[in-house]
């Protein structure tokens, strides 16, 4: 009998390219093998989809909440060129605008009115308005990843980019970001007034890590900075107007890929996602749940220890489990060997209000929870520990929707444990198991995305 580890899907597996929120994290896109997709966020809904032909995507990038997305082509058989952002009118179902650069395009930024495209080693920044002029360009070290984030707030104005040296980041000063336009009936109160421009001016260079760097993420504001570099094991947050360095997170030990950092609205926490399929949640406050440190970070200040032992270690994090983990008889579907392998480990997370109300049924306000995507098509909701500031968990037996692969440890327990040192034994493990528990996040609900054949 042949018991081999194989897919649990009897379909063709899903396989993501690009998956990408919008600035608010209110809807986010999608590109595989068929296509591109717009879905919103929480509650997950299709908002609509666009079947290609001729080629693929590897980005697909929201235009705030107008119908125009930047689409570049990628992949095996790219379906533009991939030195090219293309504009593209959902309202019309065509491409309307075109940039062409002499160089691959390795990443993009956007906000209201403003485009950043980053290449090999430098990043051109463009208006967007009746038409599309180009601002400026600044020059970067090698930039394979394209990295560059942008503040997307109203009368912001910041813009990070690599900078000329390894581990360096430049911050750019655009003008400020216009605020969005009221949809509603206008409001009682004025208007809000752009804030003051800052007393000292604002620093252009940080000298973040001496290693290349793996991530650049500002909160909406620019008013902090998070960064990450190859070694994958620190997260550093900056404050973007001084350049001075507000906290350092430590991810883990080992060598990571980070994937990505996303602030909380409120810029009272952060997540942190790598190739380890973990993410990982730490405050940036002092009220509320507390980082876990060392039981030696005490003594630091009296005795010459390590810098390892005042770390700050997350004091929330969730494992994305894998499709693979699952057991099937029935054989995978044939893989052509050219075929784009998708990376289960690989996902994007954001954050997202959720309303909570009481037993009579009244909404009491929000509590913030987690999105996760990832690039096998699996969609998760998170809630943090009680302990954390902002959300309230509730059982993980409450979850919605298919559960979502996973893999049960079978516990050998002896039979024959009487002495007291066994039991004493048995409670720190139960205490440590208890500790564990505490910190994970809950799983509130699981569902399936990027597929629109019926299959989702």
């Amino acid at each position: 009998m042949n018991l081999g580890r194989h897919s649990i899907t009897a379909t063709a597996p899903v396989h993501i390219f690009d998956a990408r929120f919008d600035p608010d994290c209110k809807i986010f896109t999608t590109s595989t093998p068929a296509g591109f997709a717009v879905y919103r966020t929480y509650p997950l809904k299709l908002i609509r989809t666009r079947e290609l032909s001729g080629g693929t995507l590897t980005t697909v990038v929201p235009y705030n909440t107008s119908n125009i997305l930047f689409l570049v082509g990628g992949g095996r058989s790219p379906l533009y060129p991939p030195n090219k952002v293309v504009f593209w009118d959902d309202a019309l179902g065509a491409e309307v605008a075109e940039l062409e650069f002499r160089e691959r395009v390795r990443g993009l930024a956007c906000r209201r009115g403003w485009l950043a495209v980053a290449l090999r080693r430098r990043v051109v920044v463009f208006q967007i308005g009746e038409q599309v002029t180009r601002y400026a360009e600044w020059d970067t070290c090698d930039n394979p990843k394209g990295l560059l984030a942008m503040a997307t707030a109203g009368y912001s104005t910041l813009l990070t980019i690599a900078g000329r040296q390894l581990g360096h980041v430049q911050l750019v000063h655009l003008p400020p970001c216009a605020p969005p336009a009221s949809t509603g009936p206008p409001p009682s109160s004025p208007p809000r007034k752009p804030p003051p421009p800052p007393a000292k001016h604002p620093v252009s260079i940080i000298a973040a890590h001496t290693t290349a760097l793996t991530t650049l993420s500002v909160p909406p504001s620019g008013r902090l900075l998070a960064t990450t570099s190859s070694r994958g094991t620190l997260v550093r947050i900056w404050d973007s107007l001084t350049g001075k360095l507000v906290r350092e997170f430590r991810r883990g030990t080992d060598k990571a890929d980070i994937y990505g950092v996303a602030f909380r609205p409120d810029e009272q926490e952060l997540c942190v996602w790598s190739d380890k399929g973990t993410v990982h949640v730490f405050t940036l406050v002092t009220s509320g749940a507390t980082n876990r440190q060392s039981t030696f970070s005490p003594l630091t200040p009296f005795l010459p220890l390590p810098k390892y032992f005042d770390s700050e270690w997350s004091y929330a994090q969730y494992r994305i489990p894998t499709q693979s983990s699952h057991i099937t008889i029935s054989a995978p579907a044939s893989r052509s060997p050219t075929a784009d392998i998708p990376d289960e480990e690989r996902c994007v997370v954001g954050w997202i209000d959720v309303p909570h109300s009481n037993e009579s049924g009244q909404e009491k306000g929000t509590d913030y929870q987690l999105i996760a995507l990832t690039y096998v098509g699996g969609w998760y909701r998170l809630s943090l520990p009680q302990h954390g500031s902002s959300s309230r968990s509730s059982s993980p037996a409450n979850a919605v929707s298919s559960s979502p692969p996973r893999v049960s440890a079978l516990q050998h327990r002896p039979s024959n444990v009487s002495s007291a040192s066994g039991r004493d034994k048995g409670k720190e493990k139960e205490q440590d198991k208890e500790g564990k528990e505490s910190r994970e996040c809950a799983l509130q609900e699981f569902r399936r995305f990027g597929r629109w054949d019926g299959w989702g």
